[in-house]
């Protein structure tokens, strides 16, 4: 029997993700069952079991992959030379959450995650682990603007970055229940709200 590589079983896997997705997104956690998983992702239960034990190991994979990915674009940011303005930074995040959500409704995936976070511990403990490495990453930039005076430099680092932070579940929030038209202007207005320095 030939051996299966690994690059196949990474795909398959990235496969019934990709349609618990659309499942999730759809009917919601709760009311999505395992036969309606099996029936999105054309796969028999050996197969899907295979990679995940459970619906909850599905949930948690996604959620996993959603926090990932905003946790790398905050690094990208916060590793720009020269730079990035704060605005600048939250703007393209903006644009990165919008450009996910179309693909595979991720900002509808974020507030499911936000809302199961209330009931499953490990789940709630992977949440608070992705927004913290944000907001340090975040923090970062926030340092830098002190230094050149483009933020207050009386006010604590972290505590900005905080509140910078905060804004991108309220983006998250109005994407996934207004559609994307709501939030057209928002990464401007953080462009505007936070400008990048002046080079000197």
């Amino acid at each position: 029997m030939p051996k299966v590589s690994q690059e196949y079983l990474d795909a398959r896997r990235a496969e019934i993700l990709t349609a618990a997705r659309r499942c999730f997104v759809r009917d919601g956690f709760h009311e999505t069952s395992m036969q309606d998983l099996l029936a999105e992702a054309g796969v028999s239960s050996g197969s899907l079991y295979r990679y995940f034990s459970s619906k909850q190991d599905m949930i948690i994979a996604i959620a996993e992959e959603n926090l990932a990915e905003v946790v790398q674009q905050a690094r990208r940011q916060a590793e720009r030379r020269p730079a990035a303005g704060v605005g600048e930074a939250i703007a393209d995040l903006f644009e990165v959450i919008r450009a996910k959500h179309t693909e595979s409704g991720f900002a509808a995936i974020a507030l499911l995650t936000w809302s199961e976070s209330l009931r499953n511990p490990t789940l709630a403990d992977r949440l608070k682990t992705a927004l913290t490495e944000a907001t340090a990453d975040l923090a970062a930039i926030v340092r830098e603007h002190q230094d050149v005076r483009q933020l207050p430099a009386d006010a604590a680092t972290d505590s900005l970055a905080q509140l910078i932070t905060s804004t991108v579940p309220g983006y998250i929030l109005q994407l996934a229940t207004l559609g994307p038209d709501a939030v057209d202007g928002l990464p401007d207005a953080a462009r505007a709200l936070w400008p990048a320095p002046e080079m000197q």
